[in-house]
């Protein structure tokens, strides 16, 4: 069987991360997996996911041009799209494939008119897959997509991410907290800088965006030491210095971030919204908060920098033993093999 998954590239997200733990995983299940870019040419640099690919010997090709998607997908039997730009071509340039989405995320976008775009989608293809449970629900009860045509597949993760270079930073002394993250206004980050304020620890934040210049500016009217080092070459670096992972995003689709640190035994305090409490377990794994608490983050930071216990191993083990690339992988194996049989299940005699 031929898959085929086409994703349009802005940088290395958690989307795309997931894509290079994917690829490779299902190719050695057997089947023939292959990636199509569709790369964006507004600034960012894709560069980076390509040579991944490179590394793990997943076929690819780079599109310039949605126009050349359909020569792209010649022989396909499935077409499998990430991400709002990608479903819709998807649902376009199909033709007599099965199509597959992947939805990531519970973007507050997705429930205005454009979720009527996302059931047509959804009408169109033979299934969907949710990442998580919470955002299972989320497609049904605010997008309105049907839940016969949805099944969740968690992401998997058996290690923190490899080095692809050096890093050019040097981390100071003392205790550290540490957000990997798009500079965003969905991820909370400035109620991180807030919850700071007071605290003998310096926030590093692994990320580019756009919030770069009024976290900096906060951070300085808060007294709190900041850094904003962006892409770096080895984030578990990092992560294994560090004391703490801060997570406190407004909504989350997954937040891989939350499996990196746990992988490398730190206490997560995050915020409970969206899919984080299936993968972050309040007391036992980390500490959950409201979300634009200022506060109550501080209070939970605080607390774990004084006193991680044992949060950062059981947030290993837990990581190690329920989000696994190898279930992860059979998972989506098993969902292009179910539809395969209903499409041929309806196919006249």
């Amino acid at each position: 069987m031929r898959v085929v998954h086409v994703h349009r590239m802005r940088g290395i997200g958690g989307s795309e991360r997931h894509l290079l733990t994917l690829l490779p995983a299902l190719r050695v299940l057997g089947l023939d997996a292959r990636f199509v870019g569709l790369d964006d040419l507004d600034g960012w640099d894709p560069q980076p996911f390509y040579d991944e690919l490179d590394r793990s010997k997943v076929p690819y090709a780079r599109l310039r041009s949605a126009r050349r998607l359909p020569r792209a997908l010649r022989g396909v039997d499935v077409l499998h799209t990430h991400l709002v730009h990608a479903d819709a071509l998807g649902a376009l340039v199909r033709g007599g494939r099965l199509l597959v989405s992947t939805k990531h995320n519970d973007d507050p976008f997705r429930t205005g008119v454009f979720r009527f775009v996302e059931r047509a989608i959804t009408l169109r293809g033979a299934c969907a897959i949710c990442i998580t449970e919470a955002l299972r629900r989320f497609n049904v009860e605010r997008v309105g997509l049907s839940a016969e045509k949805l099944v969740v597949v968690p992401y998997g993760l058996d290690e923190p991410p490899p080095a692809w270079g050096p890093n050019e930073l040097e981390l100071p002394e003392g205790k550290l907290v540490v957000a990997v993250s798009r500079l965003v206004p969905q991820k909370g980050l400035d109620v991180a800088v807030e919850a700071m304020a007071g605290l003998d620890a310096t926030l590093v934040v692994l990320g580019e965006g756009p919030e770069r210049e009024r976290l900096e500016a906060l951070a300085r009217a808060r007294e709190v030491r900041l850094l904003l080092p962006g892409r770096v070459g080895d984030v578990a670096a990092v992560l294994r210095r560090a004391d703490m992972l801060v997570h406190p995003a407004r909504w989350e689709g997954f937040g891989l971030a939350l499996l990196e640190a746990m992988l490398c035994g730190l206490p997560v305090v995050a915020t409970r919204v969206s899919s984080i409490p299936e993968i972050v377990v309040d007391g036992e794994t980390g500490l959950l908060v409201a979300p634009d608490d200022p506060a109550a983050l501080a209070a939970a930071l605080a607390r774990v920098l004084a006193d991680p216990e044992e949060l950062g191993d059981r947030g290993r083990a837990r990581a190690r033993a329920d989000f696994s690339v190898a279930a992860m992988a059979e998972r989506t194996a098993n969902v292009y093999v179910d539809v395969t049989r209903g499409w041929a299940a309806k196919r006249p005699l």
